[in-house]
């Protein structure tokens, strides 16, 4: 008897700590964020908003004689750094399909159905108020939840809430992230090189290979990813998808797997090193030079907000209770309809995927501007209701 509750005991603990872990650092990352975007801010209002736009968009090469990579800073953050972010995404993808929350249809079609109200509703609404304009690319922006923020919120409460509500929104915000890459690769690239296209395909199949013939070492993968990221950036697809592609083909089976490793290396790097530099090189907005009444009046602006605040509640919830009425989905146990809809609300922290569309989306330093303004306030009023929301509910 002693021997069977050590083994479940044991079971447990290897299930759980891992996604433990994750918690504790989603929600130190959520701090380093905020703090990060704090510093962002300051700086654009001391020095000004052109001065930092000014040092972001300096030049820097990179490379060996002939071949030199030539890109701005803020480029090199959003197109380079950002890969490592965009890898660790696709690491923890690939984990929760293989035995995670996504594992099994019956459990995964709850977080999925919701990511996707949570995505076509808010597009539907930016759409719908900027068909015709100048601003009509960024039907995107609303799109995606930012996971360190909306975690470490969720978390502020969890002596209050269901920890299943927890796990649903963190399984929410990576199928949310996965669909994002997707509208990244289809909707936000520049013209295509096929001849570069075929050379990416070439390599996810040579990684592909290493995985099959038990390739376990990290060096070929790096090596290979490296040379992959060239060639997505060279097809036109933008070259943070080469981070997805190559998690797709790191092994995942064996005590510990590399996929396991990796992502147990990269989670540090990412919530404190990667996302705090592209919250500085992408949330600096000079407030004190914004003529608010404009700004907030705007299309793009309205759109946003509306996108993130209304559009990602409003869906979230309809498609979780549509899945679920239709059978298709079951709530996690102990885990309410008030529960969800609080959780809905935190899914319109739309900050660091929403900001980087909103690179993609436009080039007039405008529109990027109206943009990250209507993001913040968006994120901020979506943290506050959401919070307010799971505290009035966890009293009940």
């Amino acid at each position: 008897m002693r021997n069977l509750r050590a083994g479940v005991e044991w079971l447990f603990a290897k299930v759980l700590d891992p996604f433990e872990r994750f918690l504790r650092r989603t929600t130190a990352g959520g701090i380093v964020l905020i703090g990060a975007t704090v510093v962002a801010l300051a700086i654009a209002w001391a020095f000004g908003g052109a001065a930092v736009e000014a040092f972001w968009e300096q030049p820097f090469s990179f490379g060996l004689a002939e071949a030199q990579f030539s890109m701005s800073l803020r480029h090199w953050v959003n197109d380079a750094l950002m890969a490592i972010f965009f890898l660790l995404v696709g690491l923890e993808l690939k984990r929760e399909i293989l035995v995670g929350e996504l594992s099994s249809m019956r459990d995964a079609a709850l977080p999925v159905a919701a990511a996707i109200g949570g995505m076509v509703l808010p597009a539907g609404i930016y759409a719908a108020l900027n068909a015709g304009t100048p601003y009509a690319a960024g039907w995107g922006i609303p799109m995606a939840t930012d996971i360190a923020f909306a975690i470490g919120i969720l978390v502020l409460l969890a002596w209050r809430i269901p920890r299943n509500l927890i796990v649903f929104l963190t399984a929410l915000a990576i199928a949310d992230d996965l669909g994002a890459v997707l509208v990244i690769a289809v909707f936000y690239t520049a013209k295509l090189q096929v001849a570069a296209l075929w050379a990416s395909a070439g390599l996810v199949a040579v990684l592909g290979l290493l995985n099959l013939g038990g390739i376990r070492r990290p060096l070929p993968y790096i090596v290979g990813g490296c040379a992959l990221w060239i060639a997505v950036h060279e097809s036109g697809v933008h070259a943070t998808v080469a981070g997805i592609l190559l998690a797709a083909t790191v092994p995942a089976r064996g005590e510990p797997s590399p996929l396991e490793s990796w992502e147990h290396a990269l989670t540090p790097w990412v919530t404190f090193v990667v996302v705090p530099i592209f919250a500085l090189a992408n949330a600096s907005i000079d407030l004190a030079g914004i003529r608010w009444s404009e700004a907030l009046s705007t299309s793009l602006t309205l759109g946003v907000v509306a996108g993130l605040v209304i559009g990602k509640f409003a869906g979230i919830s309809a498609f979780s209770w549509i899945a679920v009425r239709l059978g298709m989905a079951r709530l996690p146990e102990g885990v309410a309809w008030r529960h969800v809809m609080g959780a809905a609300w935190l899914g319109g922290i739309g900050f660091t995927m929403s900001l980087f569309v909103a690179q993609l989306a436009f080039t007039d330093a405008g529109a990027i501007a109206q943009a990250k303004l209507a993001i913040l306030i968006a994120s901020a009023l979506s943290a506050a209701i959401g919070l307010a929301w799971l505290f009035l509910a966890a009293r009940r």
